[in-house]
């Protein structure tokens, strides 16, 4: 015979789980409240000296002086950026390891690779879009093209004596540059590097010819003369070169755009309140005179946005950058 339970003992009940809930939440909420107490490993899954690299480093600088922590920036290089993605997608989702992804990482892996260990969009949660870098096609100053114009005439008149490097297969620079000749009906030679620092160092040596690459990882080069701009691939001019024009003013073009971006992710399942924080710090970070004055002489444009405003964009980029892969042929090793 089905009994009713007192109403005093009913209640009681309900008191006792609604306690119990409370305090199921406590500990995720005291563990937002004391993040960070201990150091935060930011992951760069390339070579030190590239955009991603150059990129982090101030992120995590100025995350350590707004918390009083140590952010430890690691180079773990490798397959296109995979192995340290991967890396971040297996760790502990406790907000203390964190991926400075970018375009290539986040977005064309997964159409480069049959078998990529992460998932963008399920293994990952979006922290910060940091910053968005154009890049800039730069040459060796003995390549015979003071301009564009001449550039894409002279490599349509002379089809694979101009080698282009690339931080490997697949690699932001390698789409990029790929892009560009599906564009303009060029030739060139690829020559894959493991990073975007030894494809720079090659150029300027005259190793290679040409590189097409993010603004923070040659400017150095093209202020002291090793290296000549021919052209940046935003809709606008880079304030770091005001005077390089961009591939749409140069080639009489509309719709050229091959920027790199670049953003802060944590493994999937890292606590609300801890990306909420992460967020805010990096925002604010992004937002200071400071850090905009430091990126903008870069030729990096801070983008200071919502996780799941960047959430969105990259499962967008994912979609952009398919057709390119196929029409390009690009290939990983």
């Amino acid at each position: 015979m089905h009994r009713t339970l007192p109403r005093r003992r009913l209640f009681g009940q309900w008191t006792a789980l609604a306690a119990l809930g409370v305090l199921s939440i406590l500990p995720v909420a005291a563990q937002a409240q004391a993040y960070p107490s201990r150091p935060i490993r930011l992951v760069v899954p390339f070579t030190p000296g590239g955009s991603t690299d150059i990129l982090a480093r101030a992120i995590g600088l100025e995350l350590g002086k707004a918390w009083n922590a140590s952010v430890v920036v690691e180079n773990v290089p490798g397959a296109g950026g995979a192995i340290g993605a991967d890396k971040v997608a297996k760790a502990a989702p406790d907000g203390y390891t964190l991926l400075m992804g970018h375009i290539g990482t986040l977005a064309v892996n997964p159409s480069l690779y049959p078998k990529l260990p992460y998932n963008p969009l399920k293994d990952f949660a979006p922290v910060a879009w940091v910053a968005n870098v154009p890049n800039v096609l730069v040459l060796h100053p003995s390549t015979k093209a003071a301009n564009m114009k001449e550039f894409v005439a002279y490599a349509k008149a002379n089809p694979g004596r101009l080698n282009y490097g690339s931080g490997g297969n697949g690699s932001a620079a390698n789409l990029a540059t790929e892009y560009l000749k599906m564009r303009t009906g060029i030739s060139l030679v690829h020559i894959p590097y493991r990073g975007t620092a030894p494809a720079v160092n090659d150029l300027v040596a005259g190793q290679t010819q040409v590189l097409f690459t993010g603004v923070p990882a040659v400017i150095a080069q093209v202020r002291s003369g090793q290296l000549k701009a021919l052209a940046v691939s935003g809709k606008a001019r880079v304030e770091a070169l005001p005077e390089v024009p961009t591939v749409n003013e140069a080639l009489d073009l509309k719709d050229f755009e091959a920027d790199q971006w670049y953003g802060v992710v944590a493994p999937a399942g890292t606590p609300a309140d801890i990306v909420a924080k992460l967020n805010q710090a990096i925002n604010a970070a992004l937002n200071s005179a400071e850090l905009k004055k430091r990126l903008g002489a870069e030729g990096a444009v801070a983008n200071p946005t919502t996780p799941e405003a960047f959430g969105k964009y990259i499962a967008s980029e994912i979609e952009r950058w398919k057709p390119v892969i196929t029409s390009g042929r690009v290939k990983v090793d």
